[in-house]
């Protein structure tokens, strides 16, 4: 046995799995383990840009950053404040969303159809009113495509700025199309297809934004309150100045965010470059995905 090994995980390996207990929770090895190693079809093959943009650290910063963006439309806002636990449970929230993710960009035809129908069931359950009236449901399709459009933008707009290997004009658009697949499964009928469709699309639903004080609530609380040790209250800050800065103009001055927190804006950039970096190299210590499709 090698001295590495008596003392136990390096530095490496232990940010790793701490990043990992975090984002994928209790059973991340579990649902790891069976999204990449149950044998079947998947409805993305291993060539495909979602895999590329999805499997990337980048998402750490997009992911924020659209939860920022999709806060803008106030049905879609009051049916997070009032139903999905953000602020009591919010590494529980991340940790279904990322989930979600998995298992449609990378399991099984089964498995993607199964978290499709578990969040379809969800979303149909939740409904309500906003402070100012006006009904919602979540399984809405307009409001279901706000909510991936918003999500959509900021991936692919932190992929093209922070990923290890950014795809062209028509990877975006594949990209993009890819995502299609996961909305249609979700009840939006008709999904953009590629950049163009997308930034129409974002733009018909600019007339319905407005910062409500809900929405600026969750920004103060995901921005500056987040549920963390003081430890990890540096690298966050990093991340919640970029995914600020990967904001369209538009909505970080509806959010009053004009310029990123924590940093000054000529940093904020380099600083998301040296995050992700370091995030790639911390995830590159968890166990091959080859390991865990190796028969037993």
């Amino acid at each position: 046995m090698s001295k590495s090994e008596k003392s136990g995980p390096g530095l490496r390996e232990r940010v790793g799995t701490s990043l990992f207990s975090h984002v994928a929770g209790p059973s991340g090895a579990q649902n790891r383990a069976r999204i990449h190693g149950a044998p079947g079809p998947r409805w993305f093959g291993p060539d495909r840009p979602i895999r590329t943009v999805h499997g990337d650290a980048a998402m750490f910063i997009g992911g924020l950053s659209a939860l920022l963006l999709q806060s803008l439309h106030p049905r879609a806002m009051a049916a997070v404040a009032g139903h999905s636990g953000f602020r009591s449970d919010p590494w529980g929230r991340l940790q279904r969303t990322s989930t979600f993710l998995a298992f449609t960009t990378y399991g099984t035809a089964e498995d993607a159809q199964r978290a499709v129908d578990h969040v379809r069931e969800v979303h149909e359950r939740i409904r309500g009113t906003t402070p100012a009236g006006e009904p919602y449901h979540a399984a809405d399709p307009h409001l279901l495509c706000w909510v991936h459009v918003a999500e959509v933008d900021s991936f692919l707009r932190a992929h093209q700025r922070f990923g290890a290997d950014p795809l062209d004009g028509a990877g975006y658009d594949a990209y993009i199309a890819d995502t299609a697949r996961v909305a249609r499964a979700l009840g939006i009928p008709d999904p953009p297809l590629d950049r163009t469709a997308l930034a129409a699309r974002l733009a018909r639903y600019r007339p319905e934004l407005r910062a409500t004080s809900e929405a600026r609530d969750a920004a103060r609380f995901v921005l500056r309150e987040p549920p963390l040790p003081w430890v990890a209250r540096g690298p966050y800050a990093v991340l919640a100045s970029n995914a600020v800065r990967l904001l369209p103009p538009w909505a970080r001055t509806l959010l009053d965010l004009h310029t990123a927190p924590y940093l000054p804006e000529g940093l904020v950039r380099l600083s998301g470059r040296a995050l992700t970096g370091t995030i790639r190299w911390a995830m590159a210590a968890l166990p091959p995905r080859e390991e865990l499709t190796a028969p037993r």
